[in-house]
């Protein structure tokens, strides 16, 4: 799934004009993947426990993270992702779950607290709380409902 996850990521991100059909097939799965994510976000949690370092179910969710910040970079997928209901919601409980996680924690999703006196850790977490900043900075661009609810 997750190298499925890659291969989407890098057609999303080729910037190439699609046809209307193409632009329907995107539609069709950034509604899927944003429900996914919406579904599968609470998984990203359970890498604060050491144990847990190399859940699946994390992992695929970080690069459904990764491809819906790609996708709201681009507008053209930009507004459908706007309007798609409870994502902005999600991301936000979700940037709230991390912040408290990583304060109760040895904080795994920030890059200032993974790095250590030697070398950066190379955590799958690390990051994840920029990434849903992104987000939500992208679904709030240029929406004034979205801005409101922030």
């Amino acid at each position: 799934r997750v190298t499925f996850l890659e291969l989407m990521m890098a057609e999303v991100s080729d910037k190439n004009s699609v046809t209307s059909e193409e632009m329907n097939v995107l539609v069709r799965r950034a509604d899927f993947l944003a429900g996914c994510f919406q579904e599968k976000c609470g998984a990203v949690l359970k890498l604060t426990a050491a144990a847990d370092a190399e859940d699946e179910e994390a992992l695929v969710t970080i690069r459904l993270l990764d491809v819906l910040c790609e996708m709201t970079s681009n507008n053209s997928q930009l507004e459908y992702l706007q309007a798609v209901p409870a994502l902005l919601e999600t991301a936000i409980d979700t940037l709230r779950l991390t912040h408290l996680a990583g304060k109760q924690a040895v904080n795994i999703f920030t890059a200032t607290h993974a790095v250590t006196e030697q070398e950066e850790i190379s955590h799958p977490a690390v990051g994840f709380k920029s990434h849903l900043i992104r987000l939500i900075g992208n679904l709030c661009y240029k929406n004034k409902e979205n801005q409101d609810k922030v």
